[in-house]
C-alpha cells in the first residue's frame, strides 16, 4: 500500500473525524472560546474599522443571506458576513491567543456561523463544535510544523497564514466534503494566505482575521464545486512551506480512536482581560504590582515623583512603540500599557480612546520610560516575562515581575470571570435577555439539536420579537 502524503492525510482526517472524538475537555475549552469570541466580536461591531468594512460589504448583493452579529436588520452574502464578523472579532485585539502564536477562534467561528445561516438543513450544536475544533486543530498542526512559529512573529501575522487554513478545514467539514475535496480546500486556501506584519498596529490588522474567515469559506465552497489545487500543498517547501524556513510537516492521523488526540486537549488558549496585544498583559500586571508597592511605601503617593520607569520585556520591534498616537498603536505598545496601568491603576476598553491616548499626563510619563531586553527574556508567549521598575526622585525603587498573567493558558480565567467579560462586551450590542440566553445556549451547545437559537441571540438588540426564519429540515 502506498503511503499517504501529508495533504492527503489532512483531507482524510478532516473527513473522518466525528462527534465521538470530541472529549469533555475539548468541548469545555472550545465552548469557552466560542463564548469569548462572540463577546469580543459583538463589542467590535461598535468600532470604526468594522463600520467601514460593513459599509463596503453592503455594496455587494447576494441571494443568500447570513447574519451580521449585533445587526438585526442586516444580512450579507456568507462570505462578506464571515469577513465583517471576523473583523469585529479582531478589531480591538481582544480575541483569544494560542501557542504557537495565532488567534485561532476568530478565523473559524465567523465562517461557520455564516455558513450555518445558508445551509438547507439544521446544524446541531455538536456539528458546530466538531467543525470548530477541526478548524482549530488544523491551525495547531500547521503551527507545529515550524519551531520558528513558537516565537512572537517577525515577518507575517500568523492568523493570516494558518487561520485561513483552519477556516477552510472547518467549512469543508460542515459542508460534508470528501477527503480529496478537503485537501483541495486547503490548497485553495493556501493561495489566499499571508499578511505582512508591517500592517500590525493599524486598522488593517483586523482585516487579517476577516480575510482568513472569508477566504477559507470561499476555498471550501470552490472545492465543493470541483475546483482543484495542488494535492500536495502541505508536503512541499514551495507549498505551505514558503512561510517557514524550518518547515517540517508531519502526517495527521485519520481520527481512529486509538491514534487521535486533539491539540486543544494539551494546549489551552489565553483569554485576554484587556483589548491589546497579548504581550501587553504581562507588562500591565507587572506595572500594577509595582504601582501597588509604590503606593504602600509612599507617605504622599504622587506619580509625578517618578523619575524613571524601566520595562524589561522580550525583544519584539512591532510591540515596542514608545510614542503611540492611535488606538491601534497603543494596543501594541509596552510603554503605553505600562504607563496607563501606572496612571489609572487599571487598563480597560476606554484606555485606548483617543482622549486617553493623547492626554498630557500620559505623554509626560511615557517620556520617562526606558526599555531593556534581557537575554533570558525569550520572545515567546510561553516563556516570556515582564518586569517593571519604578524609580522616584528621592531614590526609592519599586519593582515587580510577571511571569504568567491571569488569563494565560497556565492561569486561565475562571468561568465566572469569563462570563463577566462576555456580559460586559456583548451588552454593548445585545439586549440583556439575549446576553443571558447566549450564555445558556453556548453552555449547553453540545446538547442543542440546532444552532438557530444561537443565531437568534446574536440579532436580539432590543425587546422586539425576532422575525420568523425559514424552517429547515434536519437530516443528520
Amino acid at each position: 500500500m502506498l503511503r499517504k502524503g501529508i495533504t492527503e492525510s489532512f483531507g482524510a482526517a478532516i473527513c473522518a473525524l466525528n462527534a465521538t472524538h470530541l472529549t469533555d475537555g475539548v468541548i469545555s475549552r472550545s465552548k469557552r472560546m466560542i463564548l469569548d469570541t462572540l463577546g469580543v466580536g459583538l463589542l467590535g461591531t461598535r468600532t470604526d474599522v468594522f463600520n467601514k468594512a460593513l459599509k463596503y460589504s453592503q455594496c455587494f448583493k447576494s441571494e443568500e443571506g447570513s447574519s451580521v452579529w449585533g445587526q438585526p436588520h442586516v444580512t450579507l452574502s456568507p462570505y462578506f458576513a464571515a469577513f465583517v464578523n471576523g473583523i469585529a472579532v479582531h478589531s480591538m485585539d481582544f480575541d483569544d491567543t494560542w501557542h504557537p502564536a495565532t488567534h485561532p477562534s476568530g478565523a473559524v467561528l465567523p465562517a461557520l456561523l455564516a455558513l450555518v445561516d445558508t445551509l438547507p438543513v439544521e446544524v446541531s450544536g455538536q456539528d458546530l463544535l466538531l467543525a470548530f475544533n477541526i478548524g482549530i486543530e488544523v491551525q495547531g498542526r500547521l503551527l507545529r510544523f515550524s519551531k520558528e512559529a513558537c516565537n512572537i512573529p517577525k515577518r507575517f501575522h500568523p492568523p493570516s497564514v494558518v487561520g485561513v487554513m483552519g477556516s477552510a478545514a472547518a467549512s469543508a467539514k460542515l459542508l460534508g466534503l470528501s477527503p480529496a475535496q478537503c485537501g483541495h480546500a486547503l490548497a485553495l486556501a493556501a493561495s489566499s494566505a499571508g499578511a505582512p506584519l508591517a500592517n500590525a498596529a493599524t486598522q488593517t490588522k483586523p482585516l487579517h482575521i476577516g480575510n482568513a474567515a472569508r477566504r477559507g469559506l470561499e476555498a471550501a465552497k470552490l472545492a465543493q464545486m470541483g475546483l482543484e489545487g495542488n494535492p500536495a500543498i502541505l508536503d512541499l517547501d514551495s507549498g505551505f512551506g514558503v512561510y517557514y524556513a524550518d518547515y517540517s510537516p508531519s502526517m495527521m492521523t485519520e481520527g481512529d480512536a486509538a491514534g487521535f488526540r486533539w491539540m486543544l486537549e494539551d494546549q489551552n488558549v489565553a483569554v485576554k482581560r484587556i483589548p491589546a496585544h497579548l504581550g501587553m498583559h504581562w507588562v500591565v500586571d507587572a506595572a500594577l504590582a509595582a504601582r501597588g508597592k509604590f503606593q504602600t511605601a509612599a507617605e504622599n503617593f504622587d506619580l509625578s515623583a517618578i523619575r524613571q520607569v524601566t520595562l524589561r520585556v522580550p525583544p519584539s520591534k512591532y510591540i515596542d512603540c514608545p510614542s503611540p498616537t492611535t488606538e491601534h498603536q497603543a494596543r501594541h505598545s509596552f510603554q503605553f500599557n505600562a504607563c496607563s496601568a501606572l496612571l489609572d491603576n487599571t487598563v480597560t476598553v476606554a484606555s485606548f480612546d483617543a482622549a486617553q491616548v493623547n492626554r498630557p499626563a500620559l505623554k509626560e510619563l511615557l517620556s520617562k520610560v526606558k526599555v531593556e531586553t534581557p537575554k533570558d527574556n525569550k520572545p515567546s508567549f510561553d516563556k516570556m516575562y515582564s518586569e517593571v521598575v519604578i524609580e522616584t526622585d528621592d531614590g526609592e525603587r519599586h519593582a515587580a515581575r510577571c511571569d504568567t498573567f491571569y488569563g494565560h493558558w497556565r492561569k486561565p480565567l475562571s468561568q465566572y470571570d469569563l462570563e463577566a467579560k462576555f456580559r460586559a462586551n456583548a451588552s454593548t450590542a445585545l439586549s440583556s435577555e439575549a446576553v443571558e440566553e447566549a450564555i445558556d445556549v453556548i453552555g449547553n451547545l453540545e446538547k442543542a439539536r440546532e444552532c438557530s437559537r444561537l443565531g437568534s441571540c446574536l440579532r436580539m438588540t432590543d425587546s422586539q420579537p425576532e422575525p420568523q426564519t425559514v424552517q429547515r429540515r434536519r437530516v443528520w
